[in-house]
């Protein structure tokens, strides 16, 4: 067999694979358990492997790409199109095959344990924000049912709760106050591991000199810059910076026919972590810049007068977007006075 291109539907336990030689012809048709799948590519000639960007996919193709086969990971999306038959893993694999053949296909860079390890945390501080807000309003709706009203935000739960618990003229029944006083501990807990995990990142964050380079653009911290760099890995894998905008979500739908351009919303693909916390930013810079004199004559401030300030925060994420780019692709550092005329 002189296999050249590969697709592998990957799963826990079968992984399916499809092979084709040089002309096309399909010469691989195997399904293999878990622990056969490296024993058999490493008897393989170096080959191109397409696999879909999923769960383990890059754990697999840096395994695979260290037995000299060429790994490219694909979105899902852009493999569905290609299945011709109905959905199974031998119909997939053959899918993946023939889309990682194609020439205008778009790859998901390959992202390395140290990466992964990083966005983990990223991950795991994101699910106890969520778990600390949803304890949060808990709180402040159970005590609603009993009269007692909590402002919103965390702070003032964390203020308002000790002499809560301490008032006796509140006629709260004791059992209701040791769940009180227990569910409080339990948002004071989240809370620690949301701020440990926040000063790990920290750490690594003032250890990579391109963190701390996107941290000077206007409305990226190290929590945004650690997750972007993270995430892009090398930004020249993108074209330019508004392949990268549309990789996070930030630039317009299209719908768009007959020689007629419409223009919709933002299209919200890829990574909603990375476009939440760019956009997140951005709305910060906004708050600011209403309050300041100086902004009136800016870009952004040109943005806000025409447009209202959520579009103007999404039109700011995108414009970071794309000088997050231009500093990680060509090794520069971030200059506001940057393209302004003296």
């Amino acid at each position: 067999m002189n296999i050249t291109t590969i697709g592998i539907d990957l799963a826990k336990n079968v992984i399916q694979v499809h092979g084709v030689e040089r002309s096309g012809r399909a010469v691989l048709k195997k399904a293999f358990k878990r622990d056969q799948v490296l024993g058999y590519f490493a008897k393989l000639p170096p080959s191109l492997i397409g696999m879909e960007a999923c769960g383990s996919a890059h754990y697999w193709a840096r395994k695979l790409q260290a037995l000299g086969h060429t790994v490219r990971l694909m979105a899902p999306q852009f493999v569905k199109p290609y299945v011709k038959t109905n959905k199974n893993d031998a119909a997939d694999a053959e899918a993946i095959c023939e889309a990682v053949s194609r020439p205008s296909m778009r790859f998901v860079p390959i992202k390395y344990p140290e990466q992964q390890a990083l966005l983990a945390i990223h991950r795991a501080r994101q699910g106890f924000v969520k778990a600390r807000t949803a304890q949060a309003n808990q709180i402040r709706g159970l005590l609603a049912e009993h009269g007692i009203i909590i402002p919103q935000g965390i702070s003032h739960i964390a203020t308002r709760l000790p002499e809560i618990l301490e008032d006796g003229e509140n006629e709260l029944p004791g059992v209701f106050r040791q769940l009180i006083d227990r569910l409080g501990s339990h948002l004071k807990e989240l809370d620690r591991q949301v701020h440990e995990l926040e000063t790990q990142i920290q750490v690594w964050h003032r250890a990579n000199p391109d963190s701390k380079k996107l941290a000077q653009i206007p409305g990226i911290g190290p929590i945004t810059a650690s997750a972007l760099v993270a995430s892009i890995g090398n930004a020249q894998n993108f074209a330019d910076g508004r392949q990268l905008a549309a990789w996070l979500g930030l630039v317009p739908r299209q719908h768009s026919s007959g020689g007629k351009q419409t223009l919709l919303g933002i299209s919200k693909r890829g990574d909603s972590y990375l476009r939440t916390l760019l956009i997140h930013g951005a709305r910060a810079v906004v708050r600011v810049a209403e309050s300041k004199l100086n902004h009136a004559h800016s870009w952004l401030g040109g943005v806000m007068k025409r447009r209202n300030k959520n579009v103007a925060a999404v039109a700011l994420a995108n414009k970071n977007a794309r000088i997050v780019w231009a500093l990680l692709a060509n090794d520069r550092n971030y200059q506001s006075d940057y393209g302004l005329v003296a």
